[in-house]
């Protein structure tokens, strides 16, 4: 039994194999995602190779929470991300929220897709979340952080600047 630092559980090994939790190919969620997207992530990734496409649900059930986190309803993903994209959001970002949507919906849904064995989308989608997080709460966190040291002289100025005032 060892207990891992990152994820705060225990693992079961029998020799050098690890038994429990199953192995996956998916990158551990990102330290900033908000606590209830990373239950969310952490089951879509302990599942991710026996099931994908239950594992593509859970990932789009977490960006339904996770647009909760950036300000939009979280009932309609659709809608909230439409909402974003009015609010900035890179075109980039605004990519990995649909295809995390419309893959996470095709998983339940009878449709086009079949994600049966599609071990790669479903990590692909894990990686999109992190990179969501990343852009949207990480790199603004740290700029904050960054702006927070400068002089209060120096921020006013910039208050200025930016209204326009001489």
């Amino acid at each position: 039994m060892a207990f891992c630092e990152k994820c705060h559980d225990y693992s079961l090994w029998l020799e050098e194999k690890m038994m429990h939790p199953a192995a996956s190919v998916a990158p551990m969620p990102s330290d900033d995602m908000p606590d209830d997207v990373k239950e969310d992530y952490l089951e879509a990734r302990t599942i991710l190779v026996a099931s994908p496409r239950g594992a593509c649900a859970l990932l789009r059930l977490a960006v339904q929470k996770l647009v909760a986190h950036l300000g939009e309803t979280g009932k309609e993903l659709n809608k909230d991300i439409g909402q974003l994209v009015k609010r900035g959001l890179p075109l980039g970002i605004q990519q990995a929220l649909d295809s995390l949507r419309v893959i996470g919906n095709n998983a339940v849904h009878p449709g086009v897709l079949d994600l049966k064995d599609d071990v790669a989308t479903a990590s692909a989608l894990c990686g999109a979340l992190n990179m969501t997080v990343d852009v949207m709460i990480t790199q603004p966190k740290a700029i904050a952080d960054l702006y927070s040291t400068l002089p209060e002289t120096s921020k006013e100025q910039i208050r200025k600047r930016d209204s326009g005032e001489p």
